[in-house]
């Protein structure tokens, strides 16, 4: 089998996967405790109990963790999805691995190539997943929802073209309470020119979505 050089769209395809690994959520504590009224006469101070009472903006997060990507789709799910790669995946580096955790599976057989991206994110309270959520499906075009995926599911497909060959890539997003799912799907024919057809992306990207959203389950914090 000769070797083909892949096309810069997908030889760059690491690089914004990277990105998005390493780019962070700002993270904000509570507020601090107001200092002690020292000067207070005794009859006006604070009652004892009011001090342990918990505070109206403390957030019970549903995931404190992101669970580990290249465990969260099935050894068969990869071999169907993307034949010839090797199923034990290729984790990219994260700043904090607790908050958002990537892996990536893409190998070229035959001339048939399929790039597979799972990544978690774990915001500090639903309203912030469900706003960032919000804001990456208003980025997005052309696709739909996905009913009984999360608590929100999106999905999208695109094709796009560089020096004549095709390369179609579905893309899901996934909302479950604080936690975002984004599955990156794509693959590519060197030897046709042409891209895998719309539902065969589509459907791959939303049955690896599945998967992880499952795989949620260990990053549960109680």
């Amino acid at each position: 089998m000769r070797s083909l050089p892949l096309p810069l769209a997908l030889t760059a395809r690491l690089s914004p996967v990277a990105v998005l690994a390493c780019a962070g959520w700002a993270l904000t504590s509570g507020p601090a405790a107001p200092p002690a009224a020292a000067h207070r006469p005794a009859a006006q101070e604070v009652p004892a109990e009011s001090s342990s009472a918990p505070s109206s903006t403390a957030v019970s997060k549903t995931y404190a963790t992101a669970p580990a990507p290249c465990s969260s789709v099935p050894v068969a799910t990869v071999r169907s999805l993307v034949p010839g790669a090797k199923t034990a995946g290729n984790e990219i580096p994260s700043t904090d691995t607790k908050l958002r955790r990537t892996c990536s599976w893409n190998a070229l057989k035959g001339y048939d190539y399929r790039w597979l991206d799972v990544s978690f994110e774990i915001g500090e309270s639903d309203q912030e997943a469900k706003q960032e959520y919000q804001q990456r499906v208003g980025e997005k075009s052309g696709g739909g929802a996905v009913p009984g995926l999360g608590d929100s599911a999106y999905s999208v497909v695109n094709l796009t073209t560089e020096d004549k060959q095709q390369t179609r890539e579905g893309v899901v997003l996934v909302r479950v309470s604080n936690a975002l799912v984004i599955v990156t799907y794509n693959g590519s024919d060197f030897e046709t020119k042409k891209a895998p057809d719309t539902d065969e992306i589509n459907k791959g990207a939303i049955r690896a979505a599945k998967a992880a959203v499952g795989a949620l389950g260990g990053g549960q914090s109680g």
